[in-house]
């Protein structure tokens, strides 16, 4: 897949998922703007770091052509008025999950309305679905070139072909291969407690995977395997996390 054309994407979120994509996308040459809740002063040193330059959640939105969202799901709420002045042709890329013990309950979820769909709705912006089924320490560590052996593939779903194909293409610059996993509507096959989540799938594993996700099991899944990993005492390695989200959803 040909590389992106170099980029000024904007990440909200500055933990480990929103601060390893700013540091692989810089590497690659695009132009990073970093914020976070509590202003740029607390992650310059961060920033400098990962490639990026620490600014304001509204600077980060600011004069770029791709802004993705790495927060806490609930956090969406709110959200409108920050995109109120972005230009329909800027991607915006949601990476988050929802966990209803960390997450306020939202009923709309919990009825079955895929998480990205209703985060759509909160910001008022057409987002792609990309980088939530995959964990800190894979998106970290386990990237690898393009049509390097046993790489691991990811899924992107979104409603706007332009869109998806920009996220497409990112995704394999971070060193994954990229599966189109179809419309928004269907971004519950990569939600947790689906045999996609946090797996490390190759390409046709992963196809395997969202056709066979099962939409009444899966928050069910969700919670079991959340409740298991935070037990007192546990130790989980990060090989484990994998084994048992496998064992769980297959």
């Amino acid at each position: 897949m040909n590389k992106v054309l170099n980029m000024k994407i904007g990440i909200i979120g500055a933990g480990n998922i929103g601060a390893t994509l700013a540091r692989k996308l810089s590497a690659v040459g695009h132009e990073i703007k970093l914020a976070n809740s509590r202003g740029p002063d607390s992650i310059r040193d961060l920033a400098r770091d990962v490639g990026a330059t620490a600014v304001t959640r509204e600077d980060a939105v600011k004069d770029v052509d791709a802004i993705i969202l790495a927060i806490p799901f609930e956090k969406h709420r709110g959200l409108a008025s920050l995109f109120s002045q972005v230009p329909e042709r800027v991607v915006v890329i949601d990476t988050s999950n929802y966990y209803p013990f960390r997450d306020s309950a939202i009923a709309e979820v919990d009825n079955g309305k895929p998480e990205s769909v209703w985060a759509s709705e909160q910001t008022g912006r057409q987002l792609v679905k990309a980088w939530n089924a995959v964990l800190a320490a894979t998106l970290a560590d386990k990237g690898l070139p393009s049509g390097a052996p046993d790489r691991i593939a990811l899924p992107v779903a979104g409603d706007n072909a332009h869109a998806k194909a920009v996220v497409l293409k990112l995704v394999n610059e971070t060193g994954f291969d990229a599966l189109d996993a179809g419309p928004l509507s269907e971004s519950w096959r990569q939600q947790p407690g689906t045999p996609a989540y946090c797996t490390e799938l190759d390409t046709e594993e992963l196809k395997k995977a969202l056709s066979s996700a099962d939409a009444a099991r899966a928050p069910k899944n969700r919670d079991d395997l959340i409740k298991e990993f935070m037990t007192p005492g546990a130790n989980f390695t990060h090989e484990d996390v994998i084994a048992r989200n496998r064992e769980v959803t297959a």
